[in-house]
C-alpha cells in the first residue's frame, strides 16, 4: 500500500516522487477482507475530480493532488471555511442542502482552478496573477471564484431551467394541458442535461476528468466496503458511487419536474422567476435524499439511487494506475483510512 512518506504534504504545496510499494498491514485482516466481502459503510470523506488530479474533503479539511506535467504527484492540504454564516445551519436538515450545495460549488471551482495552474504557461500564469493581484490585492482568489460562480450558476439556469420552458412554450399551442407541459419540459430538461453531458465527453480533457472522477469514486468505494487503499484493490472497486453530485444532479432535475408541475402563475416572467427561487428548495431535498442514500441501502433508496447510478456511466471512466495513484494520495493526505478499517473491523 503506498505509505504516507512517499508523499511530501504541506500547506500549500508539495511534490513527491512517484514511487509506489505494495504491502499488507494485518494477515488475519487481509485474508478476511479477501474470503468475506463486507457491506458498504459511509466513511465521511467525498471529492471530485479536478484537472489531472482529484480532491478529497474530509470534514473541515481537503487536498487537492496533481499529476504534474512532470510526472510527479503533487499534494496540497487546506483547511476550508464554509459559506454558512454559523455551523449550526449546517446541521439543520434540508437549511443544509443549500449551504452545502454552495460550499461544494466554491471549493470545486477552486480546486479546479487551482490544478489549471499546472498546465497554464508560467508566463501568461504570472501575467494573470499579477492582474488580478493589482486589482483585488490580497481578495483576488475570493472574488474570482465568485464571480465563477455566479456565472457558473447563471449559465445552469439558462441551459437547464429557462431553455427547457421556452422550447416547452413553443408547444403551447398544441398543447392545452398545463401538466402534459410541464412534464414535457422536465423531459427536455433532462435531454438537455444528458446532450450536455455527451457532447462534453467528446472533449479529450474532459474524458481525462471523468477518469479521474472515476478513481475518486473507485478509491471511496474500496475502503467504504472494507479493503486496503491499494492500487489493486481500487482498480476491482465500482466506478459509481450513490453520494455523486451526478446524482445529485438528477435529483434536482427530478424534483423540479414534480415541482414545477404545480406552478400555475399564468404570466411567463414570474413562472421563470418561481422557477429560480425553488432552486435552493429542489437543492436542499435533493441533498437529503443523496445524504440518506449514503447512509442506507434498502431496495426504496437503491430504485432512487438507479437514475443516477446510471448516468454515472458517462461521467465517470476506468481511470488507469497512475490516475488511481493520485487518487490514493488525496485520500491519504486527509483521511486515514487505516485506523478506519481496524474500526469498522472491530464493529463487524
Amino acid at each position: 500500500m503506498p505509505e504516507p512518506t512517499d508523499v511530501l504534504i504541506s500547506s500549500t504545496r508539495s511534490t513527491a516522487l512517484n514511487k509506489k510499494t505494495n504491502e499488507c498491514f494485518g494477515t488475519h485482516f487481509c485474508i478476511e477482507m479477501k474470503t468475506k466481502k463486507q457491506p458498504a459503510c459511509y466513511s465521511g470523506i467525498g471529492g471530485q475530480a479536478v484537472l489531472e488530479g482529484v480532491m478529497m474533503k474530509n470534514k473541515d479539511k481537503y487536498s487537492v493532488a496533481v499529476r504534474t506535467p512532470e510526472g510527479d504527484i503533487d499534494v496540497t492540504v487546506e483547511e476550508y471555511e464554509s459559506f454558512a454564516p454559523a455551523r449550526s445551519l449546517g446541521r439543520i436538515p434540508f437549511i443544509r442542502g443549500v449551504f452545502n450545495f454552495i460550499d461544494s460549488l466554491i471549493l470545486g471551482i477552486r480546486t479546479l482552478n487551482y490544478s489549471a495552474k499546472f498546465y497554464e504557461e508560467e508566463q501568461d500564469t504570472h501575467k494573470k496573477d499579477k492582474i488580478l493581484d493589482r486589482m483585488f490585492k490580497d481578495h483576488a482568489e475570493k472574488i474570482l471564484s465568485t464571480v465563477t460562480v455566479i456565472l457558473s450558476i447563471a449559465i445552469a439556469v439558462g441551459l437547464f431551467i429557462v431553455l427547457p420552458y421556452y422550447l416547452a412554450g413553443l408547444l403551447s399551442r398544441f398543447i392545452v394541458s398545463d401538466t402534459a407541459l410541464a412534464i414535457l419540459e422536465g423531459v427536455l430538461r433532462v435531454l438537455i442535461f444528458v446532450g450536455y453531458i455527451a457532447l462534453i465527453s467528446c472533449m479529450k480533457d474532459i474524458r481525462r476528468v471523468f477518469m479521474y472522477h472515476g478513481a475518486e469514486h473507485k478509491c471511496i468505494n474500496c475502503i467504504e466496503t472494507g479493503y486496503e487503499l491499494t492500487v489493486d484493490n481500487v482498480r476491482k472497486a465500482s466506478r459509481r458511487h450513490k453520494r455523486c453530485g451526478t446524482s445529485f444532479l438528477f435529483f434536482v432535475i427530478f424534483l423540479s419536474i414534480i415541482l414545477f408541475m404545480f406552478i400555475r402563475v399564468e404570466e411567463p416572467v414570474a413562472r421563470i422567476a418561481i422557477r429560480i427561487l425553488l432552486i435552493p428548495v429542489i437543492a436542499s431535498i435533493s441533498y437529503e435524499i443523496i445524504r440518506l442514500a449514503g447512509r442506507t441501502n434498502n431496495i426504496f433508496v437503491r430504485i432512487l439511487s438507479a437514475p443516477g447510478m446510471w448516468l454515472q456511466r458517462m461521467t465517470t471512466r476506468e481511470p488507469d494506475d497512475s490516475m488511481i495513484e493520485v487518487g490514493i494520495a488525496a485520500v491519504e493526505a486527509v483521511f486515514d483510512w487505516k485506523e478506519y478499517l481496524r474500526t469498522r473491523s472491530n464493529e463487524l
